[in-house]
C-alpha cells in the first residue's frame, strides 16, 4: 500500500490518475503525505481539490478507497524538516532543470549534466529545495473492502470534526 493511485480532475476538467509514493500517514490527524515537484502541473490540479486515493494489499486482499481534500504546501518549518531529513538521492529528484512534463529531445532524467548516477553534494541540493512540495490529503472517508472466497466484507467510515464513525455495508 506504499504506492496508491491518486485521482483528481485537472484544471481543464479532465480526470487524472497517477501512482504516487505514500510518504506518511497520520491516523490521528487523518492526513496522508506525498512528495512532489512544485512545478508539476498536478500541483495546480490538486491544491484545494477533492481527491480519491485507492490502495490495494494483494496479500490481504484489502482495497481502501479514500476520499479527501488535497493541499499543496511549499513553505514552512514542517516542509523544511521533511526536506532536510530526506536522503540526498531522494532530494536529487528535485534538481531537474525543467518542470516535470517538459519535452526532451530524447530519453533523459532532466537532471543537470554530471548528476545522473551519483549522490549529489549538499551544496548542489540547495537550489532544488525551491522545487520541493508536499501534497497533504485530509481524509474524510474510507471505504474498506476485504475480498474473500467465503464472502466479501465492506465498511464505510467518515471523519467529521475529529471523530470517525462508520458501519458495515453490502460489498
Amino acid at each position: 500500500m506504499h504506492t496508491p493511485v491518486v485521482a483528481s480532475v485537472d484544471t481543464q476538467g479532465r480526470p487524472q490518475a497517477r501512482v504516487m509514493v505514500l510518504r506518511a500517514a497520520d491516523r490521528a490527524a487523518a492526513h496522508l503525505r506525498f512528495h512532489t515537484d512544485a512545478r508539476s502541473p498536478k500541483c495546480a490540479a490538486l491544491d484545494g481539490a477533492a481527491v480519491a486515493v485507492t490502495l490495494y494489499h494483494p496479500g490481504e486482499a484489502i482495497q481502501l478507497r479514500l476520499a479527501g481534500t488535497a493541499r499543496v504546501v511549499t513553505e514552512g518549518a514542517d516542509i523544511d524538516r521533511i526536506w532536510t531529513t530526506a536522503t540526498e538521492f531522494a532530494r536529487r529528484a528535485y534538481m531537474v532543470e525543467a518542470a516535470p512534463g517538459t519535452p526532451l529531445p530524447g530519453p533523459g532524467s532532466g537532471l543537470p549534466a554530471g548528476i545522473d548516477g551519483r549522490k549529489p553534494e549538499l551544496a548542489e541540493l540547495v537550489p532544488a529545495r525551491a522545487n520541493f512540495a508536499i501534497v497533504r490529503v485530509e481524509v474524510t472517508a474510507i471505504d474498506w473492502l476485504h475480498l474473500a472466497q467465503a464472502g466479501h466484507r465492506r465498511a464505510l467510515f467518515t471523519h467529521v470534526g475529529g471523530d470517525w464513525t462508520g458501519g458495515w455495508r453490502v460489498p
